[in-house]
């Protein structure tokens, strides 16, 4: 056993106040299980804790959380190189919990990335890493890590490919030789009388020791490192294969009076075609690596190199980590824009396929907002910088889709227990096997037995359930972003395919969210032009697009409002001001019953227009009612096609918008939403959500606006219009880079597509392993005399790797679609 070394950790603890909080953080981090002892200094706000077990760190961690306390955290990501399987993962994921400061470490084998959540430094995790056998580096700048992954990656795959060729160059003829003697008797024979057996068994050996020690040293040098560190890994289970294979052959050519009669048989092609396969399995599966991250290296590749740039009076081309904020870019035909920014002259048509991934380019002018990375197609035109570096959209985009590809699923968790015992298990078989077959089986046992526990180290396959989950989520969060979709976080993968019901907000999601005034009712005293210049005056300190409606109306007939005073904003109720002396209140039906103003000779107006789908807006003018503004916000294009393909795959739809009533229903009865809840202020969505949750299932919301904030972070899963504000988008699982609501079908699309594929990926690397081992172990000889040659076990083992990321790699082919008739899983 692994002995145990009391360790220190150090946390910087938020919170305290006083000496009761001392106490109350000692008194949580004392209960935790491993902890030998406790400190809390007020000063320095530290709690300095004695581990007897360096994997209690993480509980300390949540204990001090639970207390009501924080612990100063940061994430730190690491690249890591050297891991060929899913024990690799679990050995570094160890390595890394037991530094002390550690509360989370997730290590993903297909991006050989390491996310860890810490207050330990960089240095300390890296010596971590590499303490246990693999190599680790700090990712700081990320264009430049995808650089350098890139080349180590182009490195592995030519180092690979030169081993494979070498040893199959070796291979061959001793293949040919021997499985020729066997296949054709009349060869062997030959063979045996102008040669010879033994002199021919030293050309075996001389061919199958260059193969197994040169090529094939890879595996032994991981393989006894892994001993070494008590972790036995996959290259472990190839080098003893194949080092059997050859040593028994060895001892039989050397020494075969060691032998009983009829066991000295030479199994020289075993060890040698067991390296080749195995190393044509890593080539090609080191090659389907690289390509399921093609999209997060495509996305970072869109940048430009250098920007061109006016300053001191002339323009020249500069590189685009000295851009700053505030400069003045000139973009010509052709080129890719450099980074965000507002066009101050010109004009053009930009592609933006990049963001929204719709093919059609978009009219650009004075005052329109372009993107970094998208491409100038027609004009040349000039603009000012407006976020430069991490800011840019395209930077934001590459950081969600890295956090959504280094996620871990909840399915996750099962598949790492399994691992975790994987390899031991497969050493324990392989033993069992050897001894059964040496007991039980028939002469020559001993070489039944040798044959049939190497056939059981070199068919378990733990590389194909490392790769299984974390490949189809790097390929499917890739090409979600290709489309315009981001899964901000990889859990909303799982959540959205088990959505039952979609809800949506209404203004700015299923409406185009640019409303017009289209009517305007007035009572005795006010005309059109009045009631509207009285409205537009108030409105014009408000943001909502309501408001903007109102505020364009008035600029359109050219009135000119009187500047308003005391300017109030009730969300969810309306807005008031004072307007030439007089008090303007504008908004909701309840914010004139919150009031106390009689708004009943309304009525048959209100019904009227709310039956045109109209959003109602109701004014007073000092303390009476005075009219009515309708206001227009057309359904978007895609809304009702995009509703009647969530209904068709078997989904509820619903609305949960404040608008009254009447408008509602006209709105969802155009677009066929099954459900309505309407008059719901922003926090009385959260318990709108709780009842169609209750009484359907998991819920998905899609919104846009700053009210939907709490909808988004309340649902299962959160789906934000990209075209919407900051925090509906800081706060969604899923942003759609576009209006259109096509990518809400997508997104769901995209999600099933993607669990049916992890589930495919796991069944095939769990019944590989289930129903081969056994084979390899020699099953079936009792009932049909069938046994598996370690040549093909070492087939069978580098395919199973290479189906699982062939399976994923079909993702790419995901197109953007309706989803037709697919039903929930």
């Amino acid at each position: 056993m692994e002995q145990t070394i009391a360790t220190r950790m150090s946390l910087p603890v938020t919170g305290m106040s006083c000496a009761s909080c001392v106490a109350n953080v000692e008194r949580a981090v004392g209960k935790v299980e491993g902890v030998e002892n406790v400190s809390v200094n007020l000063a320095t706000e530290r709690a300095e804790v004695l581990l007897k077990d360096p994997l209690a760190g993480a509980a300390v961690v949540e204990a001090i959380e639970k207390a009501g306390y924080g612990v100063e955290m940061t994430t730190l990501e690491l690249g890591i190189s050297g891991m060929s399987c899913a024990s690799c993962v679990g050995n570094v994921e160890r390595a890394l919990m037991r530094v002390p400061g550690v509360a989370e470490a997730h290590v993903n084998l297909a991006s050989e990335r390491a996310t860890v959540r810490t207050s330990a430094s960089a240095s300390a995790l890296v010596a971590a890493v590499e303490k246990a056998g693999y190599e680790a580096h700090p990712v700081n700048d990320r264009a430049g890590e995808a650089d350098s992954q890139a080349d180590r990656r182009e490195r592995e795959q030519a180092a690979l490919k030169r081993d494979f060729f070498v040893a199959l160059a070796f291979t061959l003829p001793l293949f040919v030789l021997e499985m020729g003697s066997h296949l054709v008797p009349r060869l062997g024979h030959g063979l045996m009388a102008a040669v010879g057996t033994f002199p021919l068994h030293i050309l075996y050996f001389v061919l199958a020791t260059i193969v197994v020690f040169g090529p094939g040293r890879r595996f032994i040098r991981h393989g006894a490192a892994s001993f070494r560190r008590l972790a036995p890994d996959m290259n472990a289970l190839v080098m003893l294969g194949s080092l059997a294979a050859w040593a028994y052959s060895t001892l039989a050519t050397f020494a075969p009076q060691l032998f009983p009669s009829g066991a000295a048989q030479v199994y020289f092609e075993s060890a040698a075609v067991i390296v080749t396969l195995i190393l044509l399995g890593r080539y090609l599966e080191a090659r389907a690596k690289g390509r399921t991250s093609a999209a997060i290296t495509h996305l970072m590749g869109l940048q430009p190199k250098t920007a061109r740039v006016e300053r001191d009076g002339e323009t020249r081309d500069i590189a685009i980590a000295d851009v700053v904020r505030g400069d003045i870019v000139v973009v010509r035909p052709g080129e890719r824009v450099a980074v965000d920014g507002t066009v101050l002259e010109g004009q053009s048509h930009v592609d933006e396929s990049m963001i929204s991934g719709e093919p059609v380019p978009v009219g650009k002018g004075e005052g329109d907002a372009v993107t970094g990375g998208t491409i100038n197609k027609t004009g040349s035109f000039t603009f000012r910088a407006t976020a430069i570096g991490s800011d840019t959209v395209l930077a934001r985009i590459v950081e969600m889709v890295e956090t959504a590809q280094g996620a871990k699923l909840p399915v996750q968790a099962m598949v790492d227990k399994v691992t975790a015992w994987f390899v031991p298990a497969v050493l324990a078989a392989a033993v069992l096997t050897f001894i059964v077959w040496l007991v039980f089986g028939p002469a020559p046992a001993f070489s039944f037995a040798l044959v049939n526990a190497v056939a059981v180290l070199i068919i378990a396959c733990p590389c194909a359930m490392g790769l299984a989950t974390p490949t189809s989520i790097m390929v499917g969060t890739g090409r979600a972003a290709e489309t315009g979709v981001l899964f901000r976080n990889g859990e909303a993968l799982q959540t959205l395919r088990d959505t039952r019901i979609v809800a949506f907000d209404k203004t700015g999601t299923l409406t185009e969210g640019r409303p017009q005034v289209t009517d305007i009712v007035t009572l005795e005293g006010f005309d059109d032009d009045a009631l509207l210049a009285l409205a537009a005056a108030v409105e014009a300190g408000s943001e909502h697009p309501l408001a903007e409606a109102v505020v364009e109306g008035a600029r359109e007939r050219k009135l000119d409002p009187e500047k308003a005073e005391g300017f109030e904003a009730v969300p969810g109720f309306g807005v008031a001001a004072s307007v030439g002396g007089k008090p303007v209140a504008i908004g909701a039906r309840r914010f004139m019953e919150k009031r106390g103003i009689d708004v009943a000779t309304l009525d048959d107006d209100a019904s009227r227009l709310a039956g045109k789908a109209r959003s109602l807006l109701y004014i007073a003018v000092d303390h009476r009612a005075a009219g009515l503004i309708g206001v227009s916000d057309p359904v978007k294009p895609s809304a009702k096609a995009a509703i009647a393909a969530l209904v068709e795959s078997g989904l509820k739809t619903a609305m949960i918008t404040g608008d009254n009533e009447a408008t509602a229903r006209s709105i969802a009865a155009e677009v066929g939403i099954d459900t309505v809840v309407a008059d719901v202020l922003p926090d009385g969505k959260f318990a709108a959500l709780q009842r169609l949750r209750a009484a359907h299932g998991a819920i998905a919301f899609a919104g846009d606006g700053i009210n939907d904030a709490p909808a988004l972070a309340a649902a299962d899963t959160g789906i934000a219009i990209g075209t919407g504000t900051d925090i509906a988008i800081e706060t969604a699982d899923v942003v759609l880079m576009a209006g259109d609501l096509a990518g809400v079908v997508n997104a769901i699309a995209l999600s099933r597509a993607v669990m049916r594929n992890i589930a495919e990926n796991l069944f095939w690397a769990f019944a590989y392993n289930v129903v081969l081992i056994p084979v390899a172990a020699g099953l079936l000889y009792p009932v049909a005399g069938v046994l598996l040659s370690p040549m093909l076990a070492a087939a069978a083992m580098g395919l199973s790797s290479v189906f699982v990321l062939t399976n994923a790699l079909r993702l790419k082919r995901f197109g953007k679609r309706l989803l037709g008739s697919a039903r929930p899983a």
